[in-house]
């Protein structure tokens, strides 16, 4: 069996979008789950909608996911150029055999008179007014220098059958298939045919792309046989929808969320999470497993898996996946990622990390949900009395005065301010008291606070607080009676 070879072959126009990267993803799955090569091959012919920038992102968002590919522009190859652009030479001698073939013609028709033919109401595509021109006149307009593009000369009558490995059987008649632009007025090829020529002579075993271009593929087969060549095998894969506000799904867009892999990474959404839960929208593991490394999805992934069914991109599923990552964390990778959002809220000054970790690791399905939450560590807020009176924890505006006055007499007096010494104090204090524990704590989680809802208790918040300022914000809780 000749080796599997995948490529991913973007156009630099913008941002990476889910459903881009899932393509990527399966194409990687595809060829390294049977031992393959995975190629990198930049599609650029499309001058007019190309962006600036749109290259790097592209290979920023591969090395971020971890999908290192083996041949690209960046590291070169067996088949290179990777840039379609500078393969431009490429293409013409492809196009004009298929134009002395019989299988192809120039088109010599004004953007004008295109521009009219889709005006005409219910006409969806190419009247084929130039197909067949006299070869006088054809040679009469090439001698005069008219403008000219290179279209495909698709049979008129039959059917184009080819085999998809997700939707099984695809029958398209003919008369429904447009006869394509293959080679444009200023020399570039088309999509569909740079990736017809690309694909053959690159050695492109497998092509995965989204079911919508399904209609497209007997395009790409009506090539393949005009030149003799071996069809590559087909993966379509399906939809990606997004859920309206009614209940209903529609064809995931912006008005759902960020679409983008950039966009969800500044949502707080982790570069492995966003691989595992796409590569879960189409593809359904053999058990009910959900959690996988992209090692492990290689080890796992087999095409007979992917499903013909939309897939919807539910965002609650998705923070569920990060909360799922951030508890599995080791401390310091843990640590790595939080550090940025604690000095949001500390600066630079240090504080017993661990004692955060501990209490936010449990809590946040990202981390960008941690300023928000640990906010009152910047400024505490000015709260009302009645927060100390709680039902449950036996507080009221007669004892938790009372409460406070004891603790500060205890905690002025520790001789170090670390969580197991504030702790064992204060719970000794509790049974000295001979109340229940929340009794006293909540008491003096509001004075430390100022809020009713906190990341970890009192001892953890005196603790980051420091002598200092824990003390500080007890005496004005005190004041406030």
């Amino acid at each position: 069996m000749a080796m599997v070879r995948t490529r991913y072959a973007p156009s630099p126009t913008g941002f990476m979008h889910v459903g881009n990267l899932r393509t990527a993803l399966y194409e990687y799955l595809v060829a390294k789950s049977q031992g393959g090569v995975f190629v990198l091959r930049i599609e650029d012919t499309d001058r007019e909608r190309l962006v600036e920038g749109a290259e790097d992102v592209i290979y920023k968002t591969l090395q971020k996911v971890g999908m290192k590919h083996d041949e690209g522009p960046d590291m070169g190859g067996d088949y290179g150029p990777y840039v379609q652009s500078q393969r431009k030479e490429l293409y013409r001698p492809y196009a004009e055999q298929l134009v002395r073939e019989g299988k192809a013609y120039y088109c010599f028709c004004t953007k004008e008179r295109l521009d009219s033919l889709h005006q005409e109401e219910g006409f969806g595509g190419y009247d084929r007014h130039c197909r067949d021109l006299p070869q006088e006149e054809v040679q009469r307009l090439l001698d005069a220098g008219t403008p000219y593009v290179i279209r495909q000369k698709v049979p008129l009558t039959g059917a184009t059958t080819f085999e998809d490995s997700v939707f099984g059987a695809i029958t398209i008649e003919n008369k429904e298939i447009e006869d394509q632009v293959l080679l444009k007025a200023d020399g570039y090829p088309t999509y569909n045919f740079a990736n017809v020529i690309d694909d053959h002579l690159m050695n492109i075993t497998h092509v995965v792309r989204g079911c919508e271009y399904l209609t497209s593929t007997p395009k790409y087969n009506l090539l393949y046989e005009a030149f003799g060549w071996e069809i590559p095998t087909y993966v379509h894969l399906p939809l990606i929808m997004g859920k309206n506000e009614d209940g209903s799904v529609s064809k995931l867009s912006k008005r759902h969320g960020s679409t983008s892999f950039e966009g969800l990474l500044e949502e707080g959404y982790l570069a492995p999470v966003i691989t595992n839960y796409i590569a879960l929208l189409g593809w359904c593991p053999k058990d009910n497993r959900e959690i996988f490394t992209l090692e492990e999805l290689v080890e796992n992934f087999t095409i007979d898996r992917i499903s013909k069914s939309p897939a919807v991109f539910d965002y609650d599923k998705l923070s569920w996946f990060n909360g799922e990552y951030i508890r599995a964390m080791e401390e310091s990778e843990f640590l790595e990622h939080a550090m940025p959002y604690y000095r949001e809220v500390f600066g630079e000054e240090e504080k017993p990390w661990e004692v955060l970790n501990s209490i936010l690791k449990a809590r946040i399905t990202k981390f960008n949900e941690i300023p928000a939450l640990l906010s009152f560590f910047r400024e505490q807020p000015d709260y009302p009395v009645d927060f100390f009176v709680n039902k449950k924890s036996k507080t009221t505006l007669e004892n938790s005065p009372k409460m406070l006055e004891a603790s500060l007499e205890v905690l002025e007096q520790l001789p170090q301010w670390e969580l197991n010494v504030i702790h064992d104090c204060l719970i000794e204090l509790a049974a000295k008291l001979e109340v229940k524990n929340g009794t006293l704590l909540w008491p003096v989680r509001i004075a430390a606070a100022g809020t009713l809802v906190t990341p970890g208790g009192a001892m953890e918040i005196l603790t980051l607080l420091g002598r200092e300022e824990a003390l500080r914000r007890l005496r004005a809780g005190l004041a406030k009676f």
